[in-house]
């Protein structure tokens, strides 16, 4: 697969538009695991969906609001001992960063995928 295949970002978007978006950790809310650590954007999962952590899907909503899905991030956790899909929502390059610093610290890491139009 491409990062260019139309059709799983299809995917992500029909999946994000079916099922309602929570803010459960808003942008300036401490982590829970690791205290003064702020997340640098809202964060949150969609409802009536499913991880192999047993919550909804992570989201992370960009600056540019919940327009649309802008990528998605392959993460690997060594506490929590997993691996996931988080979708990033109207995220700009810079809320990229922040994310990307946000998670790769301590023992987790982040691949960024972005979406990118077919050519």
């Amino acid at each position: 697969m491409r990062t260019s295949d139309p059709e799983f970002w299809q995917f992500l978007d029909r999946l994000v538009s079916r099922n309602r978006l929570v803010i459960d950790r808003p942008k300036g809310a401490e982590h829970p695991r690791f205290p003064g650590q702020q997340y640098p954007l809202d964060y949150g999962y969609l409802e009536g969906t499913t991880t192999v952590d047993g919550g909804g899907i992570d989201i992370w909503i960009g600056t540019n609001g919940p327009a649309r899905v802008t990528g998605v991030l392959c993460t690997v956790d060594l506490v929590k001992q997993d691996t996931e899909l988080k979708i990033l929502l109207g995220c700009t390059s810079w809320d990229v960063e922040q994310i990307l610093l946000f998670i790769n610290g301590k023992d987790m890491r982040a691949l960024y995928l972005p979406r990118q139009e077919p050519d």
